[in-house]
């Protein structure tokens, strides 16, 4: 038999000769580090991105360097293009990917800022293998799906290993086991195993536990099938976790056991939960952290002492939700509406804010296709603040700018986000400086005012895509303004961008001079990035997107200030709280 060390030496080599073949990252060390592939059945959606990234979470706590992937199907090269109709709302990263949603929700529970490294889709997977053909690095060897493309996926997969250090990088492969463009990954999550060794990767399969209100009884046939099939494709998962709206009866559990060919304490219950935040729990208390580090053989690197600094943290935090003890209303006004992933990041950071301030957040949905001046207080009588988020086209806008005028001259809470930041400007030069023909060149390309144009470093470059302003950027911000106070009266701060238009420089006077504050700035350039009306209960917005890094035990800054606003315009009492005062919480966390 042909031993692991002699083996990993054939394949190491790309040879016409060698049916082995596997491209390894230089210095690369077989068994350092251990793999968690998690992967799903029945249907998408289950959550696969929450439990991958809370088991995560949990390891990372035992002091263990953790590292996400997130493997999709789909042929585009990023998710910059997808409709947020379709796939929820674009992530960006601070080196400015753009990603899945789920990347969110990694960066949110582990708080880590993750890079392109952490995503992959097949466009980037079969893109790099062309290049390499073109570039004869295959030694005239006809490229194949497999080992070439699945090679490329593996190659992925250690070269986050390598240049994170992580001690498990945890493997989330999008969509189903059914789906045919998932087959190339899959295959590719067997191989690994095979090549790497025993304990050297966990596979956990996310199934559903149907459970028709007309029989009154929780079927486990589907999920069967769907392990069945992982099975077919030489996957034996270690773990199952089963998603339902209750508790997963023990029988159920029983017969996924049996059929899965996986022990029945390793087959869990992972049901609906009241808030994303208690899944950590869930998971701890049931030992699923423990059976992952038993399978991986890596117990000895856990440090129990970290682990109980780490958890008393999260209990602190969890504590506070159970405390919450008023509560607000918060209207998002955007287009995307009838699809609340649209806005994913938004509702995280409110949450976040409220969790700190001890506040429940409630959101209202306001569709502004249909809004105009005559009719905003109608749709915005019943909330304490306003959110415009971001969002590209014609669509919606001038029900943005109603919005925003409502909120201005009645005192209302205003946070505007990327778009919401440019209909702020908009709306204040029509109102208050008196152009009443201002107007974004994207809404109107041929407009008189063109308060919002495209950015002056954008102007030469072509094709959709390719002229984003995309990623974490530096912001100076103005002594004295809010802005200065809720960042801890910081002077400079990072925030990330995804933006293509911009306040033309030629209004900045304008502006200003009728009494709009630019509190943040790019550095050496005329770019305005914050803006805040200094006489008003809480009137902030910002070209960047704020909501992308905000996490549960570190809120945005900008998003405290918001909803502390808002509580003081609820409750209608001068002793609480305001913005300002916010700004020393936030400085503490």
């Amino acid at each position: 038999m042909i031993d692991s060390k002699e083996l990993f030496a054939k394949i190491s080599g790309s040879s016409s000769d060698n049916e082995y073949f596997l491209p390894l990252p230089k210095g690369y060390q077989k068994g350092k580090t251990r793999y968690v592939i998690v992967m799903g059945t029945v249907m998408s959606g289950l959550g696969k991105g929450i439990f991958s990234s809370c088991l995560a979470k949990l390891l990372q706590d035992k002091g263990l360097k953790v590292a996400p992937i997130k493997l999709e199907g789909y042929l585009n090269i990023d998710s910059g293009t997808l409709n947020p109709f379709r796939h929820g709302e674009v992530f960006v990263l601070d080196d400015g990917m753009e990603t899945d949603m789920d990347l969110g929700t990694y960066e949110r529970m582990l708080d880590q800022n993750l890079s392109k490294l952490n995503f992959a889709t097949s466009g980037q997977i079969y893109s790099s293998v062309l290049y390499k053909e073109r570039h004869g690095d295959y030694l005239g060897r006809d490229v194949q799906m497999i080992p070439h493309v699945t090679g490329e996926v593996k190659l992925r997969l250690r070269e986050l290993a390598m240049k994170t250090q992580a001690d498990v990088v945890f493997v989330e492969i999008g969509g189903t086991v059914g789906d045919l463009e998932n087959a190339f990954y899959i295959e590719a999550m067997r191989e690994l195993a095979y090549e790497e060794g025993p304990h050297s990767c966990c596979y956990v399969a996310l199934t559903y536990i149907l459970e028709p209100s007309t029989l009154g009884e929780q079927k486990s046939k589907a999920a069967q099938l769907g392990i069945k099939q992982l099975l077919q494709l030489g996957v034996q998962p270690d773990i199952i976790a089963c998603r339902c709206e209750h508790s997963v009866a023990e029988q159920a559990r029983q017969k996924i056991s049996v059929f899965g060919n996986v022990p029945f304490e390793r087959v869990m219950s992972l049901h609906d939960s009241a808030s994303v935040y208690s899944i950590p729990s869930m998971l701890r208390d049931s030992g699923i952290d423990f059976e992952v580090l038993r399978l991986l053989k890596i117990e000895d690197r856990i440090q129990l002492r970290h682990e109980r600094k780490e958890w008393a943290r999260w209990c602190d935090f969890m504590d506070k939700i159970s405390k919450e003890t008023r509560a607000v209303t918060i209207g998002i006004t955007g287009k995307y509406t009838s699809v609340r992933d649209s806005y994913a990041s938004i509702l995280n950071a409110l949450e976040h804010a409220g969790i700190h301030l001890g506040c429940k957040v409630n959101v209202k949905w306001i569709d502004t296709t249909d809004v105009i001046d005559a009719n905003a207080g109608e749709y915005l009588k019943d909330v304490d603040g306003i959110i415009v988020p971001g969002g590209f086209g014609v669509r919606g806008m001038e029900g943005k700018i109603a919005c925003v005028r409502y909120a201005r001259e009645n005192n209302l809470p205003y946070l505007g986000l990327c778009l919401g930041f440019q209909a702020a400007v908009i709306e204040f030069a029509r109102n208050v400086c008196g152009l009443t023909e201002a107007n974004s060149t994207e809404v109107e390309a041929e407009c008189s005012e063109p308060v919002i144009s495209v950015l002056p470093e954008q102007k030469k470059i072509e094709g959709l895509g390719g002229n984003m302003r995309l990623g974490g950027r530096d912001v100076e911000i103005k002594k004295d303004t809010l802005a200065w106070q809720l960042f801890g009266k910081e002077t400079t701060v990072r925030l990330r961008f995804r933006h293509r238009y911009e306040v033309d420089p030629q209004y900045i006077k304008p502006l200003e001079d009728k009494g709009m504050t630019f509190s943040g700035k790019a550095p050496n350039q005329p770019i305005m990035q914050i803006l805040e009306l200094p006489n008003h209960a809480f009137f902030m917005g910002t070209q960047a997107h704020p909501e992308l890094t905000s996490r549960p035990l570190r809120p945005q800054p900008m998003f405290v200030g918001f909803v502390a606003a808002a509580i003081k315009a609820a409750y209608k009492d001068e002793s609480l709280k305001g913005p300002v005062a916010a700004a020393e919480l936030v400085s503490k966390f």
